[in-house]
């Protein structure tokens, strides 16, 4: 299969393909905030006249490159999920791995609708991703992490890749011995990594953008060189991305036209890509994002605050 990226309503493209034919799932649906998700990006340019003082007195002029945005807003969320969900188990492999990435508002409603369509027995667990950045309201705990949830096709037959995934420092190597300590330990199911920073290499500009770092390690754990990764909800194609590097096969889905500009510019000079419903143009889209091969920051354990 080649790497296909669609432009176009998820549900009707997945409901198009072949079932028990996808190793694994990734999807980062919008959480129902609410809201308006957006960026805006900016440049500084050298100018007399500038708005902003530099080194030695230098001024320059803030730049408006333009805003990426999509609506956050359903009236009953978990009836738009569900025929979705539906489609997702019926492709997946019998060894297939679903991981829903969601937040604290949606997590505990999605958990009981996954419970129905896979079974509790499928329910693997529930990973959080925990950050330490951005603003903090003083009127509650701040919430500062993401909820992944986790489901299998098959309780006995899912692939865990223990050896595959990258381990993580010790707090106190002093504690376990050098062999230990150069090896790292197992991460548990606790994840701390820094969001995608404004001004990182690794920044597309599209809103809600999640690490390489995070698909990185899910594709390591659940997935083999040369499966499939599907993600129908694709955004800014950090699943696609993280699947490319990794020697797997990727189908990327979105419906936002913003999504699909970024994803042209990310991918852009990388063969063997069928672009469906979206025709990309070299080089119209490259507003100082960042491409495909920037590194992402490792993941750490539980007690660092950045990954």
């Amino acid at each position: 299969m080649e790497n296909r990226i669609y432009f176009g309503d998820n549900l009707s493209i997945i409901t198009g393909i072949e079932d028990a034919s996808i190793d694994l799932i990734y999807i980062d649906p919008p959480f129902n905030t609410g809201k308006t998700q957006g960026r805006t990006q900016i440049k500084t340019v050298q100018a007399l006249s500038g708005d902003r003082v530099g080194f030695q007195g230098r001024r320059y002029e803030t730049v408006k490159i333009g805003t990426k945005s999509y609506s956050d807003t359903f009236d009953d969320y978990l009836s738009f999920l569900e025929p979705r969900l539906v489609e997702a188990r019926r492709i997946l492999a019998p060894h297939g791995t679903l991981y829903f990435h969601i937040d604290y508002r949606e997590v505990h409603y999605c958990k009981i609708l996954l419970d129905m369509i896979f079974g509790r027995e499928c329910f693997l667990n529930e990973v959080i991703w925990a950050y330490d950045y951005g603003a903090r309201t003083t009127k509650k705990w701040p919430p500062k992490h993401d909820n992944i949830l986790v489901y299998v096709k098959t309780p006995e037959q899912y692939r865990f890749n223990v050896d595959a995934i990258e381990r993580i420092p010790y707090m106190a190597p002093g504690l376990v011995g050098p062999e230990k300590a150069a090896r790292g330990k197992f991460p548990t199911d606790t994840w701390w990594h820094t969001i995608v920073p404004t001004n990182g290499k690794e920044k597309t500009g599209y809103p809600t953008q999640k690490p390489l770092g995070i698909l990185k390690r899910i594709i390591e754990a659940s997935s083999n060189p040369g499966d499939t990764v599907l993600d129908f909800f694709a955004g800014s194609g950090t699943t696609g991305a993280a699947a490319l590097t990794h020697g797997r096969r990727f189908l990327l889905i979105d419906n936002n036209v913003e999504a699909l500009e970024v994803m042209a510019r990310r991918f852009e000079g990388v063969p063997s890509i069928e672009w469906i419903g979206f025709s990309p143009q070299p080089g119209l889209y490259s507003h100082g994002q960042g491409s495909l091969f920037d590194a992402a920051p490792a993941l750490t354990g539980h007690g660092s605050n950045h990954g």
